[in-house]
C-alpha cells in the first residue's frame, strides 16, 4: 500500500514532548446516528473501513440484520466492568447541533461545482507536506478543509514524532475492551494534534496464516475477540473527532500477492469469521472503510457491489465513506456504481476520468452527488465543517507514554516459566547476563505503515541494570551484530565509517577490500538521502528496487540507532582482494553515509561472548526478534538469523535463560525445552523496555493471553501442506478451512498446538468452581454462564477466563457446520490474593447462532450445548450444559 508517497523521516530527531492537558480532560461531541441500528452508540463517531478490491458476489446477499447491541453484548462478560473509558466520553453538544443532521452537507452539495465535487472524491498533493499518508484538497470558497489521512494502527505516522503504541496484537492480548478503547482515545486525540483528520485504522483482518506479514497490525485469530476490540477502539478514535477507518474489506489475510489474488470464501465462512469484526465496526459507527487490494469471490473488493452496497450499505446500514487502499482502484464507472467512494492516493481513476465521464454522461452526476454526500456527512456529525470547527487539542506525550505502559504491561505473555524462573528474585536478580541486539536496540514497532518514530523509547539493557540496582551484575552480549562493524583495512587507505557528503556535491572513491579467508559477510550501508551506489567485483551490492522493496523495509533493521536508513546483503567471498566502488550524492540537503559489514568470523566472536557472559552468570534474559513488515510475508515460522543456534549455546550453559521474544506472530521453538521461561512481548512500543523489566522482576503480573495459536511446527497449521489455502494457487487463494478458523480448526483436526489460543501463564495461580449455565431471561434471550474464580496463590495476579460453546444439535441435524469449540465470551479479572470472584458471562443470542445459507440469515442454535469454561482453548476446565430455545 502507499508505494507512491515519501517514507517517514526514520532519522527525525528525538525530543521530549512538554506534557500537555491530558486528553481525558477533552469534551467530545455526541454523534448522531440516523438509523436505529446505531442508537445505542455513547459518542459521537464516524464510520470508517478500507474497501478491498473484489466482492463475495450472490452468496452475501438475502436476510435482515440480526439484531445486536453493542460489542459487549455479543458475548463478553457483564459481571464486572472492563476497563474504564477517560472520562472525556461524556458529552456535550457542539456548536452545530441543533442544525438538522445533514443540513450543512445538502446546503455545500448544492453550491458545489463539478470539478469541486470530483476533487473532494480523490486524493492529492499535500502542500503542507505534514508526511501522512494522503491528503484530499478542500473547497476553500466554501469553507470546506482539507481531509488529511495517516496510518496509525499503532500510532500517528506523520513527518514528526508520535506515540508508539504496542502493537494492536499486544493491545489484544489483554482481553480488554475497555483497554482499547483508551489505546483508541490516545490515537484520536494524537492525530487530531498533529493536524490528521482520518486514521487509517484499526486493520480489522483476522489472523488466519502465522505467516502474514501484517499479524501484529491486527488483533486474533478469533472472530468474537476481534469484533469486541474493534468496536471500542473505533468509539475511542472518534470520540476524540478523528474519523476512523476500519480495513481491509475484505479478506485480506496476507501479503503475498495481495493485490491479485482471488480470496474464494462460501457466505457461511465470510459472515461467521472474517465479516464479524467489519460489522462490529460499523455498529460502532465507524465513518470510512478501506476497500481491499485483492478479489473476493471473482471480484475486485473495491469494485465489489455485493460487498460495498449490498452487505455493508444495505444489510448493515453503513452510512459513512468507502475509500481504495493505495492504487487498488481499476475502473471509474465501474468502482463508483459498486460504492466505492474515494480513490487514494491520487486520481487516476476518479480525477479526470471522472468528470469526463460525467461530461459524457457515462456516469450520472447523481451518483458523484451520493459519494459526495457520504464523505461530507461524516465530517459534518464529528463538527469538521462547523463555521467554527472544534479546535485541535495540543499533543499530550505523558498521557500517551502512560497508556502505552499500561497496554504493554496488560499484554505480556508468559508462555513458559520452570520451576520459578520468573519473576526475578534472590541471586538471578543480582547476577544477570543480557544477551541479544534488541536489548540494546530497542524494538519499538514493525515495518511499512504501522513504524512510528517516538518521542522517546528506552532501551531494556538500561531499563534492567536501573531495576537491577548498583549492587547487582548485570552483563551484555550482543550476541549478533544487527548494523555491522567498520570495513577492515582498505587500499589506498579509505575510511568508509562516516562519509559526509556536502549539498549538490559528488563523492566517488574506488579501492581493493582483501577477504582473508573464503568467508560469509554481510555487507551493509547506513545513509541519510538517496542511498549510495556500491559495487563489488562490479556488481552492484545494494540495487534499489521500486515499490514494495524500497518502502516496506521492515521497522528494526530497516534504520540504524542514529535513524539513517540501512539495507544489507549477505554473500560468500573468495580468499583474495575484491574491488570496491562506492559514488554518494548530497543532494539538496547533504549525505552522511557508512559502509559496515558482518563477517562469519565475527558471527563466531559473538556468540562466544554471549555464551562466556552466560556462564558467569547466574541468569540469562536473553533477547530474539522477528522483523515482519506490510508488504510481504514471513517466508518461515523459525527465528530469523542465527537466533536458534544462539539460543541453544547460550541455554545450553545456563539452564536459567529468559527468551524474550519481540515477534509479531507465531513462531516455531525447537530450542524451547533447554529455557526456563519464554516471554513474548510483540512489539511493544516505546515503553516496551519499561513493561518488560517490570514483568521480568514481578513489578507487574503478565497480563497478556495468546489471540493466535502458535503451532508446533511449520507443517501442523491451519494453511500448512495446502497450496490452495496459502498463498493460493494460479492466483485463487481457497478458503477451505471454512468456519474452523485458528484454534477451532485444532480443535476440529486434533492437531496439538505448541501453545494454544488463549494461554498464558501468572505468577500465581487460579481455581475455576461452581459453574452453571442457564437461559438469559431477558428479552434477548441467550444464556449466561457464572463461576466462580478463586486466586490460590500468595500474591495478586491476573486471569483471562474463557467460555468456550459446543455446537447446535439442531443445526447439525440440518447440516449446518459449526465449529467444535468457539470462544463464546470472556472475562479480564485481577485478583488479589487469596481474593474469590462470583462472574456471570453473558452469551448473546449472535453468539449462540450460525449463518444458514439457504436462509440468507442467522440462526440461533438451539438444543442442548455443551459449555466449556478454562484459561485456553485447550484447558478442560470446568463444564456443563445449557439448553437453548427459540423464543
Amino acid at each position: 500500500m502507499r508505494f507512491a508517497r515519501p517514507t517517514l523521516a526514520s532519522h527525525a530527531p528525538q525530543s521530549t514532548q512538554v506534557t500537555r492537558t491530558p486528553w481525558t480532560a477533552r469534551v467530545t461531541r455526541v454523534a448522531r446516528a440516523p438509523r436505529a441500528l446505531r442508537a445505542l452508540r455513547a459518542t459521537r463517531s464516524a464510520r470508517t473501513a478500507k474497501p478491498s478490491r473484489r466482492a463475495l458476489l450472490l452468496a452475501l446477499t438475502g436476510g435482515g440484520v440480526l439484531a445486536t447491541a453493542t460489542a459487549f453484548a455479543r458475548g463478553t462478560a457483564q459481571a464486572a466492568p472492563p476497563t474504564a473509558p477517560p472520562a472525556s466520553t461524556a458529552a456535550t453538544p457542539s456548536p452545530s447541533e441543533g442544525i438538522p443532521h445533514g443540513t450543512r452537507t445538502d446546503a455545500l452539495l448544492a453550491r458545489l461545482t463539478l470539478d469541486e465535487k470530483v476533487s473532494l472524491l480523490h486524493g492529492a498533493p499535500d502542500p503542507a507536506g505534514l508526511g501522512q499518508a494522503g491528503h484530499v484538497p478542500g473547497v476553500p470558497r466554501l469553507g470546506i478543509p482539507p481531509l488529511r489521512l495517516a496510518d496509525g494502527p499503532a500510532g500517528i505516522r506523520v513527518h514528526r514524532t508520535a506515540t508508539a503504541l504496542p502493537a494492536p496484537v499486544m493491545l489484544a492480548a489483554a482481553f480488554d475492551p475497555g483497554l482499547a478503547r483508551a489505546y483508541g482515545r490516545v490515537l484520536g486525540r494524537e492525530g487530531r494534534a498533529l493536524g490528521q483528520d482520518v486514521l487509517l485504522a484499526p486493520m480489522v483482518n483476522l489472523i488466519r496464516t502465522p505467516y502474514a506479514g501484517r499479524n501484529f497490525e491486527t488483533f486474533s485469530e478469533d472472530p468474537l475477540l476481534s469484533a469486541d476490540l474493534v468496536a471500542e477502539l473505533v468509539r475511542g478514535v472518534q470520540a476524540e473527532g478523528l474519523v476512523a477507518t476500519v480495513k481491509h474489506f475484505a479478506l485480506n489475510n496476507q501479503e503475498r500477492d495481495r493485490d491479485s489474488v482471488d480470496a474464494r470464501a462460501t457466505a457461511q465462512t465470510l459472515h461467521e469469521t472474517e465479516l464479524r469484526g467489519f460489522e462490529a465496526a460499523v455498529e460502532a459507527g465507524a465513518g470510512a472503510v478501506m476497500a481491499a487490494y485483492n478479489k473476493v469471490n471473482g471480484v475486485h473488493a473495491a469494485e465489489n457491489a455485493d460487498l460495498l452496497t449490498t452487505l455493508l450499505r444495505t444489510r448493515w446500514g453503513f452510512d459513512g465513506w468507502v475509500m481504495s487502499d493505495w492504487d487498488a482502484v481499476h475502473t471509474t464507472a465501474g468502482a463508483l456504481a459498486a460504492g466505492l467512494d474515494m480513490e487514494m492516493p491520487g486520481g487516476a481513476r476518479y480525477g479526470d476520468p471522472l468528470r469526463e465521464a460525467v461530461r459524457a454522461g457515462r456516469v450520472p452526476e447523481a451518483a458523484v452527488d451520493r459519494a459526495v454526500r457520504r464523505v461530507l456527512s461524516v465530517r459534518e456529525r464529528l463538527g469538521h465543517l462547523d463555521a467554527e470547527p472544534p479546535a485541535r487539542p495540543e499533543r499530550d506525550a505523558a498521557s500517551g507514554a502512560r497508556l502505552a505502559l499500561r497496554v504493554a504491561t496488560a499484554g505480556a505473555t508468559l508462555l513458559r516459566n520452570e520451576a520459578g524462573a520468573l519473576p526475578l528474585t534472590g541471586p538471578a536478580a543480582r547476577s544477570l547476563a543480557v544477551v541479544g541486539p534488541t536489548a540494546a536496540v530497542p524494538f519499538v514497532s514493525g515495518g511499512g505503515s504501522a513504524h512510528v518514530v517516538p518521542d522517546a523509547a528506552a532501551r531494556p539493557l538500561d531499563t534492567l541494570r536501573t531495576r537491577a540496582g548498583a549492587h547487582a551484575t548485570v552483563t551484555y552480549a550482543q550476541g549478533e551484530d544487527l548494523f555491522g562493524r567498520p570495513l577492515p583495512p582498505l587500499a589506498p587507505t579509505l575510511d568508509l565509517d562516516a562519509v559526509r557528503v556536502p549539498a549538490g556535491a559528488t563523492w566517488s572513491r574506488t579501492a581493493t577490500l582483501t577477504a582473508d579467508a573464503a568467508d560469509e559477510w554481510t555487507f551493509l550501508v547506513h545513509y541519510s538521502g538517496t542511498r549510495p551506489t556500491v559495487t563489488l567485483d562490479g556488481a552492484e551490492l545494494f540495487p534499489v528496487r521500486e515499490g514494495v522493496a524500497e518502502y516496506f523495509a521492515g521497522g528494526l533493521l530497516a534504520a540504524a540507532p542514529d535513524g539513517l536508513a540501512v539495507r544489507r546483503v549477505t554473500l560468500r567471498l573468495a580468499e583474495g582482494p575484491h574491488a570496491l566502488a562506492v559514488t554518494a550524492r548530497g543532494g539538496d540537503d547533504g549525505q552522511l553515509f557508512r559502509l559496515r559489514a558482518v563477517t562469519g568470523a565475527d558471527r563466531a566472536a559473538d556468540l562466544a561472548e554471549a555464551v562466556r557472559q552466560a556462564r558467569a552468570a547466574h541468569a540469562v534474559v536473553l533477547f530474539a526478534y522477528e522483523d515482519a513488515t506490510e508488504g510481504q510475508d514471513r517466508t518461515s515460522l523459525a527465528l530469523p538469523g542465527r537466533q536458534e543456534a544462539l539460543i541453544e549455546a547460550v541455554a545450553a550453559v545456563n539452564p536459567r535463560t529468559t527468551v524474550i521474544l519481540n515477534t509479531s506472530s507465531a513462531v516455531t521453538m525447537p530450542w524451547l525445552e533447554r529455557t526456563a521461561a519464554v516471554l513474548q512481548m510483540y512489539y511493544p512500543g516505546q515503553e516496551g523496555a519499561a513493561a518488560t523489566t517490570a514483568v521480568l522482576f514481578g513489578d507487574a503480573d503478565p497480563g497478556g493471553r495468546l489471540t493466535q495459536t502458535f503451532p508446533a511446527a511449520e507443517d501442523r497449521h491451519p494453511t500448512a501442506g495446502d497450496p490452495r489455502r496459502y498463498p493460493g494457487r494460479d492466483g485463487v487463494e481457497e478458503y477451505t478451512e471454512g468456519v474452523h478458523v485458528g484454534h477451532r480448526w485444532y480443535e476440529a483436526e486434533g492437531v496439538a498446538p505448541l501453545f494454544p489460543f488463549g494461554h498464558g501463564l501468572s505468577y500465581t495461580s487460579f481455581a475455576y468452581e461452581d459453574l452453571t449455565a442457564v437461559p438469559a431471561t431477558g428479552p434477548e434471550g441467550g444464556a449466561d454462564i457464572t463461576f466462580t474464580v478463586r486466586n490460590t496463590g500468595h500474591r495478586p495476579g491476573t486471569d483471562v477466563a474463557q467460555v468456550y460453546l459446543g455446537p447446535s444439535p439442531d443445526l447439525a441435524a440440518r447440516g449446518i457446520d459449526q465449529p467444535r469449540s468457539l470462544l463464546a465470551g470472556y472475562r479480564r479479572l485481577e485478583l488479589a490474593a487469596g481474593e474469590r470472584r462470583r462472574v456471570t458471562v453473558h452469551l448473546a443470542a449472535r453468539t449462540l447462532s450460525s449463518w444458514d445459507t439457504a436462509l440468507g440469515d442467522r440462526a440461533l442454535g438451539t438444543g442442548r450445548r455443551h459449555v466449556r469454561v478454562g484459561r485456553s482453548a485447550a484447558d478442560p476446565g470446568l463444564r456443563t450444559s445449557v439448553e437453548i430455545r427459540s423464543k
